[in-house]
């Protein structure tokens, strides 16, 4: 079976569709033959994106918000009827030093990292298990080391690591199967995106990450969407539980 084949007529979720990761990963989809629903705040970016393909529906939602898992759930279900996979990849971040925590930061950045993927896997899941469908969700390499600033970015993305192999186990049962990517520094518009870096500043972390990766480069997204698609075809029936870290070799750094 090619490619083509396997994700022809398939619904899949892709969280934070607008942009970066999860529009490159909306558009692959699309052009290997599923119907897609993407997922973000901002009503011009989604529509761009939508204008695309008539297989592709945008929704215009926050993933702060606790009711946002099962208002994508229903929006997919009622325009196709099926779910087979959830790319759980928007995400929250924010360059913070231990002066400056702020309770209401620090919460958004639980609610999109943590409480977000668990609300929508809780509102998919008899969906994924009659499809037996699949989950992948986006972490980061962050979590492989500690570093200064982003301690809550990467605390809450290792956290939706350990989420991925607990719901692996705990859907095995209905034929769910999930894991999960750590993209390494990417150029997705990250960091002058969710992070809020200015555009000088985002420059000149973009320089210096480059420098750190052994394999010479930052990476693009066409680097992790393939990997996207993998971990979530049905070819992989038996492949979960897993995180990948697809970063040129930069979390080995010293």
């Amino acid at each position: 079976m090619n490619t083509n084949e396997l994700w022809k007529d398939k619904v899949a979720i892709v969280t934070g569709g607008s942009s970066g990761i999860g529009e490159a990963t909306a558009r692959k989809l699309l052009e290997q033959g599923a119907k897609v629903l993407i997922t973000g705040r901002t009503a011009e970016r989604l529509a761009v994106v939508a204008e695309v393909s008539e297989n592709i529906e945008a929704l215009q939602v926050d993933s702060s918000d606790v009711t946002s898992g099962q208002q994508i759930v229903d929006a997919a279900l009622s325009r196709w009827g099926r779910i087979d996979l959830i790319v759980n990849n928007s995400g929250a971040g924010q360059m913070l030093p231990v002066e400056a925590y702020d309770p209401e930061i620090i919460a958004n950045m639980c609610a999109v990292n943590i409480m977000a993927p668990s609300q929508l896997v809780k509102a998919a899941a008899e969906a994924l298990g009659a499809s037996k469908g699949a989950i992948v969700n986006i972490g980061t390499a962050v979590s492989r080391g500690a570093a200064p600033m982003i301690a809550h970015y990467g605390a809450t993305k290792a956290a939706l690591e350990h989420l991925t192999q607990s719901w692996a186990i705990e859907l095995a049962g209905m034929g769910i199967r999930v894991n999960a990517i750590a993209p390494g520094p990417v150029k997705s518009g990250a960091l002058t995106g969710f992070m809020g870096i200015p555009a000088e500043m985002a420059q000149q972390i973009e320089a210096q990450e480059a420098k750190q990766v052994p394999l010479g480069r930052r990476g693009v997204t066409d680097d992790i969407v393939p990997w996207i698609l993998h971990l979530g075809s049905p070819e992989n029936e038996w492949l979960t539980g897993q995180v990948l870290t697809i970063d040129g070799g930069w979390s080995l750094r010293s």
